[in-house]
This record gives structure tokens, sequence and C-alpha cells, in this order.
């Protein structure tokens, strides 16, 4: 499944995208923020395709104009997300490439996601979160209507 936006698109990931990824995902301002390891090789990226991004509702944020990924974006419902939340909840996860930070694609990928989450999955209710010190991705969520809920402490996320 692809989503369009005005300035993007969401598509599946593909194996031919892992130079795109190694790209952004080598950064060390990009993964550990978002509690990832950096990636260390364009093999690296490409295991993660396969064994991380190749799942349901992942999807690569790829900006129309350049026609490569520059970040990702997914919806982790019910179990597939690691806050133990029902069926009828989803969970969404981002990030994006450096060069691309302060652009607001982050926050229209997120309502497009948000989107298709209410309207063709019909999900009740949507998580974002973010770790401390994060205050981009905190700004992301503001931006897209979602309130915090509560902080745990003691936590890796």
């Amino acid at each position: 499944m692809t989503f369009e936006t005005e300035r993007l698109l969401l598509r599946p990931w593909d194996e031919g995208d892992a130079e795109d990824l190694y790209r952004y995902a080598s950064h060390p301002d990009v993964g550990p923020i978002a509690g990832w390891p950096v990636h260390t090789s364009v093999e690296d990226s490409r295991e993660v395709i396969r064994n991380v991004l190749s799942v349901p509702e992942s999807y690569a944020v790829v900006l129309k104009e350049a026609g490569r990924p520059v970040g990702s974006i997914g919806l982790m419902v019910g179990g597939a997300s690691n806050i133990d939340i029902p069926d009828t909840e989803g969970e969404i996860g981002y990030w994006i490439g450096v060069p691309y930070w302060g652009r607001g694609l982050i926050p229209e990928a997120t309502r497009e996601i948000m989107r298709h989450g209410f309207e063709d999955l019909g999900l009740e209710r949507m998580w974002c979160g973010y770790f401390d010190g994060n205050d981009k991705s905190r700004h992301v969520q503001e931006k897209c209507g979602f309130r915090c809920h509560h902080t745990a402490e003691n936590v890796p996320c």
C-alpha cells in the first residue's frame, strides 16, 4: 500500500533502499535518540529492511522531488506495539534524516498515517512516544494533536 501527501509518498521499504537508508541511519544524531543503534554499513541497513522494516504498516518516507527515502514511519497496531495496547489502538513511530529536519515532513507523514489508522483501519486511539530530550519528536506530536498522557521513568523508552 502507498500513500501520497502534498510532498511525500509513503511506501513499503524495499531492499534496494539500503543505500538510502544507510545514508541517513548512519548519522549519530538519528537512531540513538529514537532508540536504535547507528547503522554501520549498507549491509546492516539491508538487514534492517529485511528484519525490521518489512512488516505491515511500515513505510519509507519518500520526498516526491527526490524519489528516494529520507526517513521512515510506521503504525504498530495492537500486539505489534511494545506498549501493550489493544487491537483497536495503534502506536506511531518515525524518524527522518538530518538534512530534512525542520521542514515539516514528518508531521505531514504522521497526519497521513493517522488518517489511515482512523479511517481505513478503524482504530479508536493512537499513541506516540519520545525519549527524554528528543524535543523534535515532541514537537511533531504536538503539531499533530497528541497530548501528554503519562511519563514513564526508569524505562528504556
